[in-house]
């Protein structure tokens, strides 16, 4: 494992991180037993993995703190968190502090590394500020976490405007927005705020079912075509991205999808999904790899640099920047 100091933290975490909710939740989403998902936190810690990411609506929390049992809890990294309203209801400041208390309860533990705001929605960012940060900032003090983050919402926030607000708030220690290949805003909207201001970044998206799934990067890759947002011949391509894979390059595209990440100046952690074995080797490897050969990176920004949108599991069109 490669290991970076999370920002003004001082924490030091390994550049991949164990994401436990997206779509397979620890493969309990995929039908795993609880057992093997306790199996696979403990397989990511073994191969140093040392940043652990949960939350309360990922459900995964128990098995976080079954695995962290007889584990030396002095060089983990946790990291939950807690949404601030239930669709348009907000929920009262005292309600934030319950479930950060049982989250810690959950997991077994006295107090986290890093506990966020959920998925801030832009219209529910006031709020969260002016109500609920205080509270929370008073419960630190009493050791129930160290710092405190933020994540955006991406498929209702896809321009970052929670995350461009928060970057210039002094409260926040720790962002989390989105960041991939074809969505590359947060490098001008984001990164160059939180690179000067020491504020860790955690990278989540750097691989979704855009670049997973079977034929949904062609879908979409058309759709963008159709609508003159890329060139056509792009579209026409067994692989759009296939020109990232060959000798000296990308194994695969999602091979090449973290380690575009990996090295954007600005993220610290990448954080990973997974529900096997094999499948946390891959990524881990992928996130260790060197960089992109500079040839393919100008390529990659020359052609999706200017997008937005994309990738993020969101109903509707993609919409260019």
């Amino acid at each position: 494992m490669q290991y970076t100091t999370l920002g003004k933290t001082g924490l030091q975490v390994g550049v991949a991180g164990l994401g436990c909710g997206g779509f397979s939740q620890l493969g309990q989403a995929t039908g795993k037993s609880e057992a093997q998902s306790i199996a696979l936190v403990q397989q990511a810690i073994d191969l140093g993995v040392n940043f652990v990411d949960t939350a309360r609506n990922y459900r995964t929390e128990a098995i976080v703190g079954k695995a962290l049992k007889g584990r030396n809890r002095d060089e983990l990294v946790i990291s939950t968190k807690t949404t601030v309203a239930n669709g348009t209801a907000r929920k009262p400041p005292a309600q934030v502090v319950r479930e950060l208390e049982a989250s810690l309860q959950a997991m077994d533990l006295t107090s986290v590394e890093v506990f966020h705001l959920h998925g801030v929605p832009p219209g529910v960012y006031d709020y969260a500020v002016r109500e609920v940060v205080p509270v929370l900032l008073r419960e630190r003090e009493k050791g129930k976490f160290h710092f405190l983050g933020i994540t955006e919402v991406p498929p209702k926030d896809a321009h970052h405007q929670t995350l461009q607000r928060a970057v210039r708030e002094d409260c926040f220690d720790v962002v989390m927005p989105a960041f991939h290949l074809m969505h590359q805003s947060a490098r001008e909207k984001i990164f160059k705020h939180t690179l000067a201001k020491e504020i860790g970044v955690l990278n989540m998206f750097a691989v979704r079912l855009l670049f997973s799934q079977p034929g949904r990067l062609n879908r979409v890759v058309k759709q963008l075509a159709d609508e003159g947002k890329l060139p056509v011949w792009l579209a026409e391509t067994d692989n759009p991205l296939g020109f990232l894979i060959h000798p000296g390059g990308a194994h695969t595209v999602i091979d090449a999808a973290y380690r575009y990440c990996r090295h954007e100046p600005g993220t610290n952690v990448i954080l990973f999904g997974t529900s096997s074995s094999a499948h946390m080797r891959s990524n881990i490897d992928s996130i260790l790899s060197g960089t992109l050969p500079e040839a393919d990176l100008r390529r990659i920004d020359d052609l999706f640099g200017a997008l937005v949108d994309v990738g993020l599991d969101a109903p509707g069109q993609p919409s260019s920047r």
